[in-house]
């Protein structure tokens, strides 16, 4: 089942940090294992609590929670990225025993503080890798080749749709092999969205480029526009300005992880012919000396 860290703190989308801290404080203080001695079941709740807060209290990673819901998050971060430079220390004070990293060493492994000490992982490796634009707007699968110590291996990921430029993926134990028996290190992809020839993305939008001829936009006119779903037909009022923009609602960026569909504007552009034949020069020569 997928968590909401915003639940399980009992706090909303938008709070602040003195909020998030309040609410992790004095649910900590009901949960905490050093109050619960021995509850199996109060020291999962508490476990569950602080991971929640160990992500909202970090931008980045509530940034990049917000961005993909529950599940896409952790194809970024495992536990010990959760985890890592969360300074819970202030909250704890009032507890007894050895004080935060003693607790997580108890809660989450050793990972952190003065438990015992984990094999040795493998060394984590980072590339870039280019996604087509269209296939990071709906998602998909992706294939990338790279080189892991003296052989090239070749994986299939699976790209989350509405991944945005400079976005992180975890490919959890692709890198590295880990000497005496550890855990293999992970590969980190950064994306690189390729220009696509039609769409250009502006956040949760997508515009397209529209030329029609000085006439219609005098007139008026109806036009097909590509869209992600097929060709729509849109009706574009007489007068309508170079530059202007049409919206078609929901047509942009599909909806992903609780974030609404975006929206398609077409770029209305004057389409000039770089040739003209001499019923063509005439006619604007008329229309010219009557001001168009």
């Amino acid at each position: 089942m997928a968590k909401d860290y915003y639940q399980i703190l009992g706090v909303a989308k938008d709070v602040d940090q003195a909020a998030l801290k309040k609410a992790y404080r004095k649910l900590a203080q009901t949960w905490h294992p050093d109050r619960n001695p021995g509850d199996k079941q109060a020291e999962e709740r508490f476990k569950e609590i602080t991971e929640a807060y160990a992500v909202l209290s970090d931008k980045e990673k509530r940034q990049q929670y917000d961005q993909f819901g529950e599940s896409g998050f952790h194809q970024r971060f495992s536990q010990e990225d959760i985890f890592r430079n969360v300074d819970l220390g202030d909250l704890f004070g009032n507890f007894g025993g050895g004080g935060a990293e003693d607790l997580f060493s108890q809660l989450f492994g050793g990972g952190r503080g003065r438990g015992p000490r984990q094999p040795a992982r493998g060394q984590d490796y980072s590339m870039e890798i280019g996604v087509p634009l269209r296939l990071a707007i709906e998602g998909g699968e992706r294939r990338v080749e790279y080189r892991n110590e003296d052989r090239v291996e070749q994986i299939k990921v699976r790209i989350p749709a509405g991944i945005e430029e400079g976005a992180k993926l975890r490919v959890s134990g692709k890198g590295g092999p880990a000497p005496a028996g550890g855990r293999s290190g992970d590969l980190y992809l950064q994306i690189r969205i390729d220009p696509d020839p039609v769409f250009r993305r502006e956040e949760n939008n997508l515009l397209v480029d529209i030329h029609l001829p000085y006439s219609q936009l005098c007139l008026g006119t109806s036009t097909e526009v590509p869209t992600l779903k097929g060709e729509k037909r849109i009706k574009v009022p007489a007068g309508m300005q170079p530059g202007g923009k049409i919206r078609l609602r929901g047509f942009g960026v599909p909806a992903s992880a609780g974030r609404p569909a975006g929206d398609l504007y077409a770029v209305i552009n004057v389409e000039v012919p770089t040739e003209i034949d001499e019923k063509q020069r005439k006619l604007l020569e008329q229309l010219a000396k009557t001001g168009l």
